[in-house]
């Protein structure tokens, strides 16, 4: 009777506790659905209005999947960071260009760039949206606090630049500092062996060297030198600057302080913020002691005034901003933007090969795309992933027009999935290239033994029946059977670009090998066409498609139920690291170098990868 009355109250608090927890997560559910639900209402624009730029964000190329998932992360503790699409923001400011409601724009925050978001080449495209605003005849005015070399690029364009007295321009230059991990594996008792083509491919090296190779060394600083010199170049050429100046700026000052920054003619003048806003005041016809704030709606509230369509813009007397006349046939723009790897999932930052062919298959079944636009922001991974993206788009290509717009990188498979189009468009700044294949094999042999006193033994049919374990080293004929293969995929891949591209074997072979090129060292080698944007990339597709402006832009991967997309936001508070500052920046980048590893799931360990880790510092 004892055990009874134990075991019936365990049951019944159990029982208690669960409900009231129900309870309570039903409540958040649902005060989570009334706040996005109220985040979702189009706020007015007051006429007179400046559209607010805030570059605390990271600008990613692909949409969001659900609206409302960052408040709703947000409300449950989650970290995600504020986002916005990269045609979201392009189009907008296209669109308040041509809005009588919008009468100049203010930029402000410091751009925060995450994973595949917010890099020079969709930065661009940003900066030229802002030319195109500012060439209407509409001021911008900026105002910076501890500016990046991302910040500054950006504000550049701006007709005033106001620089906080106690900030800065922190434009040092650009520096990449991979991590190796050989030294750690030794220690361990891990070895790593590699198949590989092409001497520049060196997405291998962090698990092999303790350092550069002579050849890796000069294609990063060959790289750098050419983002570099593009954005050094635009932003002397905005501020009036003679060529070199803001090179010899930067290597004499590196930290430039606001006084040297309004000497150096970096900024226009020094002031606070307060007394920005309250020009802002007078700009927007309030008067400068009022107590309400200027006139103003911010960039991702104004982008619900826009439509996601065409690409002229007209407004409209009341609802929506519709940048065409729209119509019934469509152009999709297909985002690959991530690693490639094999299978399917939901994972932000990864191209699963078998869901994007599938998802790729529902376009080319559609008669009502009559084109095809994939913005490529990957750097590469899986071949067989890459392979199985590359066929279906090749059966696309069969019957519609396919156009490449290659955003920050567009590598390795990257480049893989973009030799079945019409045309390659890239930026300047673009990582490109890297055509080059490698095996990489890990065995915990030295771990299991020496470190943890465990042996195995074997049993086998045939000479090679255990050639995939990872408890000891490849033998000889081992590794020549996988370099065959490599060599074998080597030779299709340079196949693949000689026939795109219409180039000479040679040619190809010559400037592969692995290495990666710039956007405009890669047009120079003709393995793009020209140099532009998505835009351009959408406007040489409807041309293409004999189209007269009379169509609709339809965007892949389409949004995800809201159950899933919940789940995965639930799921992601747990997964964030929250350490900040430059030993948290160590630890993160440490973490997610590592968990590299675990993204070569390549069935037959062959990968076309550039070293993403290559990471654009500043």
């Amino acid at each position: 009777m004892k055990n009874f009355f134990t075991s019936f109250f365990a049951t019944l608090t159990a029982l208690i506790v669960f409900v009231l927890g129900g309870m309570v997560v039903c409540f958040l559910f649902l005060a989570a659905l009334a706040a996005m639900g109220g985040q979702k209402q189009v706020i007015g624009v007051p006429a007179g209005s400046y559209l607010v730029v805030n570059l605390s964000t990271n600008i990613q190329d692909s949409p969001s999947q659900v609206d409302g998932l960052e408040e709703f992360a947000e409300i449950f503790g989650g970290n995600r960071g504020r986002m916005l699409q990269l045609r979201e923001v392009t189009r907008s400011l296209e669109a308040a260009a041509k809005d009588s409601d919008i009468k100049g724009i203010y930029l402000t925050g410091s751009v925060q760039a995450s994973g595949y978001g917010s890099g020079y080449a969709a930065l661009k495209e940003v900066r030229e949206a802002l030319e195109a605003f500012k060439a209407s005849g509409k001021p911008i005015k900026a105002y910076l606090s501890y500016a990046s070399t991302r910040d500054f690029y950006l504000a550049s364009v701006a007709d005033e630049i106001v620089l906080d007295p106690y900030g800065a321009v922190v434009m040092p230059g650009l520096a990449s500092q991979p991590m190796f991990y050989a030294g750690a594996f030794e220690k361990f008792g891990i070895g790593v062996q590699v198949t590989r083509v092409g001497k520049y491919k060196s997405a291998v090296e962090p698990y092999t060297r303790k350092d550069m190779s002579p050849e890796n060394r000069a294609q990063i600083q060959k790289l750098l030198d050419d983002v570099w010199g593009s954005l050094t170049t635009t932003i002397e050429a905005a501020r009036k600057l003679p060529a070199g100046a803001l090179q010899k700026a930067v290597d004499e000052k590196g930290l430039i302080r606001a006084e040297d920054a309004k000497k150096l003619k970096l900024v226009d003048r020094i002031g606070y913020v307060d007394e920005v806003l309250a020009e802002l005041k007078v700009a927007t016809g309030r008067a400068k002691n009022s107590t309400q704030p200027f006139k103003q709606i911010a960039l991702k509230d104004y982008a619900r005034h826009v439509s996601t369509d065409g690409l002229a813009a007209k407004r409209q007397d009341e609802g929506r901003i519709e940048l065409s006349s729209g119509g019934r046939v469509k152009i999709a723009i297909v985002y690959a933007e991530g690693e490639i790897v094999d299978g399917s999932g939901n994972d932000d930052g990864y191209i699963y090969g078998e869901k994007f062919s599938r998802m790729l298959r529902q376009v080319r079944l559609d008669d009502s795309v009559k084109a095809v636009v994939l913005r490529v922001n990957s750097p590469g991974g899986s071949v067989s992933a890459s392979e199985e993206i590359l066929r279906e788009i090749y059966l696309i290509h069969q019957t519609k027009p396919v156009i490449v717009s290659m955003g920050t990188v567009a590598a390795s498979g990257g480049y893989w999935i973009s030799t079945a189009s019409d045309r390659i468009f890239a930026e300047p700044t673009t990582i490109t290239g890297s055509i080059g294949v490698f095996g990489m094999f890990v065995n915990i042999q030295g771990l299991a033994n020496d470190k943890l006193g465990l042996t195995f033994d074997t049993v086998k049919t045939a000479k090679f029946a255990d050639a995939a374990t990872i408890v000891r080293p490849k033998t000889d004929d081992e590794l020549a059977m996988f370099q065959q293969t490599v060599d074998w995929v080597y030779d299709q891949f340079i196949t693949k670009v000689t026939a795109a591209r219409k180039l000479d074997r040679k040619v190809v072979e010559e400037n592969a090998q692995g290495r990666v090129w710039s956007g405009s060292e890669a047009v120079k080698l003709h393995l793009v066409d020209e140099l532009g944007g998505l835009a351009d990339a959408v406007k040489f597709a409807a041309t293409k498609a004999g189209f007269d402006g009379n169509f609709r832009v339809t965007e892949y991967p389409k949004k995800r139920q809201f159950a899933e997309a919940f789940r995965d936001a639930m799921e992601g508070r747990h997964r964030e690291l929250t350490l900040s500052g430059p030993v948290g920046t160590f630890v993160k980048q440490a973490a997610a170098e590592l968990q590299s590893l675990g993204r070569f799931n390549d069935p037959r360990g062959l990968y076309a990868r550039l070293p993403f880790e290559l990471s654009l510092a500043r």
